[in-house]
């Protein structure tokens, strides 16, 4: 079980990197960014849910 939770847990925190990078390269402001990187970095796992419904993301389009 152990390696499970330990598995488990370092999906979340891999997803949790992406998610604060792509906040980083969104067109959102400075201080939204800021509250959102603090929002996935307190809370991990519901903060990564809550942004991937309703955070910034980085722009599709800079990406092509």
């Amino acid at each position: 079980m152990s390696f499970v939770n330990g598995l488990f847990g370092f999906i979340i925190f891999i997803l949790d990197i992406w998610a604060i990078a792509s906040i980083i390269r969104s067109p959102a402001g400075t201080g939204s960014k800021i509250l959102w990187v603090l929002l996935v970095a307190i809370l991990p796992v519901l903060g990564l849910i809550i942004w991937w419904f309703a955070g910034p993301k980085a722009d599709q389009a800079r990406r092509l």
